[in-house]
């Protein structure tokens, strides 16, 4: 009866060193067949207990000396210095001279010569952290000389690794990258963090200034908002006779709306660009103002048909909706449109004559006053009272765009905000109170304190507010 192989009693393999576990029959690394192996001699250790060396039979080693009687240790015998004998107990012949090494590249010297009589090596580098060298094939016992086949030549080892290098310093980023506003050194990914510090970076919107010409415009996230859902657009344009006109579209996302912060993107861009191309058409002021409220109601409908919105849009949401009010300053003539609760105030360079309130809030509060059954007072005390009833929006009620049109017979500055703002200067003269006095020459400094005012008042909404120099008029201009 034949029996199964039987592995043998060695703790690697014969062939490529590789560590074996109990029970295998073949190395894991290079397949040798460990049946093969010839059982382990007896033990019979090199060193006996009483020191003595016990010499193999047929030679005759000579006996190491301790010291060369100085202090200094025996030299150590090279394995030539030895004599041998070969297996019918000849002396063996002196080993040939080595042949000349013939030129070599620098790699090829770096490279250490195989051993004599070992096998045929590779290199393998489908296991990384193991050693890099492994046989390509394990030599069979069985086979005679004549029989083997001929090695394949060795491969050239890789050299060892560098030495591990000091972790480098953040590479300074490229100028088209944004730079961490935390430690100053690293890269903001796509995800708006630091690759350096991990610093999550504020999105683009929750902060925004600019200045076109003399318009300048400033909005805030606000101290209790996660995100900033307000939105304008300012710029400067000619007249088909010549003469400049300024524009500011300022909107506020409605947050108990879906998708409020594009609401008010789409809005203020659609309403800015339509005064723009208007304008210098010819169009009348108040008649392009019209019509870019037009324009910016049907890109908040949009918003309402893409994909985006059915996914976010839950039973108890309204469409993406959002608030909007603007200006144009025209030689001697001021032109305001809004919808919702966002306001334009008048604020003249003389502080000695009255602000004005150029815009009516479409609010619950308003509506109450206008039929009155409420003072002012009372009716924005009243936790109905930011109610709107006016809005840009799919589900928005008929549209019902509001244009006026002024004839400031002085110089002055207009003030376009969202309620961020006037929630803290509710009243013209309290909006005139809180804007320097020098606004119509440096108007970014006075939109940057009037959102500074509401910050520090509470910050309670996002805070946006737009500033257009209005310059004295021609002798002769009527009156607002």
């Amino acid at each position: 009866m034949s029996q199964m192989p039987q592995q043998a009693a060695v703790p690697k393999c014969p062939s490529c060193e590789e560590p074996l576990e109990s029970g295998d029959r073949f190395c894991g690394a290079c397949g040798y067949d460990l049946s093969v192996v010839p059982a382990r001699p007896e033990d019979s250790p090199t060193l006996a207990i009483d020191g003595a060396v016990p010499a193999p039979d047929g030679v005759d080693w000579p006996v190491a000396r301790d010291s060369d009687g100085h202090g200094h240790p025996a030299p150590v015998h090279a394995a030539a210095e030895l004599p041998g004998t070969d297996s019918g107990g000849s002396p063996l012949p002196p080993p040939p001279p080595p042949p000349a090494a013939p030129p070599s590249t620098p790699a090829a010297a770096a490279a250490p010569a195989a051993p004599a009589g070992s096998p045929a090596s590779g290199v393998r580098f489908d296991r990384p952290g193991e050693p890099d060298e492994y046989p390509l094939q394990a030599p069979d016992p069985r086979l005679t000389a004549e029989q083997a086949p001929a090695p394949e030549p060795a491969a050239v080892p890789r050299q060892p690794a560098a030495p591990a290098a000091v972790p480098r310093q953040p590479a300074a980023p490229a100028a088209a990258e944004k730079v961490c506003v935390a430690c100053r050194a690293g890269r903001v990914d796509d995800d708006g963090y630091c690759e350096n510090c991990g610093h999550a970076q504020p999105r683009e919107r929750d902060h925004m200034e600019q200045e076109s010409g003399p318009i300048a415009a400033v909005s805030d996230r606000g101290l209790r908002h996660h995100r900033n859902e307000d939105a304008f657009s300012v710029g400067c344009t000619a007249l088909p006779d010549g003469a400049r006109a300024q524009v500011a579209i300022v909107c506020d996302g409605v947050s108990s709306a879906t998708r409020p912060d594009d609401a008010s993107l789409a809005a203020s861009r659609a309403a800015g660009e339509s005064l723009l191309g208007a304008l210098p058409r010819g169009t009348h002021p108040q008649q392009a103002m019209h019509d870019a409220i037009l324009a910016a109601s049907h890109a908040v409908n949009a918003l309402a048909d893409e994909p985006a919105t059915a996914r976010e849009q839950a039973p108890h949401q309204n469409a993406p909706a959002c608030t909007l009010v603007g200006a144009v300053v025209t030689a001697g003539l001021l032109v305001v449109g809004w919808v919702g609760d966002s306001r334009v105030y008048w604020v003249p360079a003389d502080r000695a004559t009255p602000p004005a309130r150029l815009t009516e809030d479409d609010s619950w509060a308003a509506q109450m006053v206008a039929a009155g059954l409420m003072n002012e007072a009372e009716a924005y005390a009243d936790e109905r009272a930011h109610a709107i009833t006016g809005w840009l929006g799919a589900d928005a009620y008929e549209l019902e765009p509001h244009t006026a049109s002024f004839k400031p017979d002085r110089a002055g500055v207009v003030v376009v905000c969202t309620d961020g703002l006037w929630n803290y200067a509710e009243s013209a003269e309290e909006m005139a109170e809180a804007m320097p006095p020098d606004a119509a020459d440096r108007p970014l400094h006075a939109a940057r304190v009037l959102v500074g005012h509401a910050l520090d008042g509470g910050g309670h909404d996002n805070v946006t507010v737009a500033l257009l120099p209005f310059p004295a008029p021609p002798q002769g201009a009527g009156s607002a």
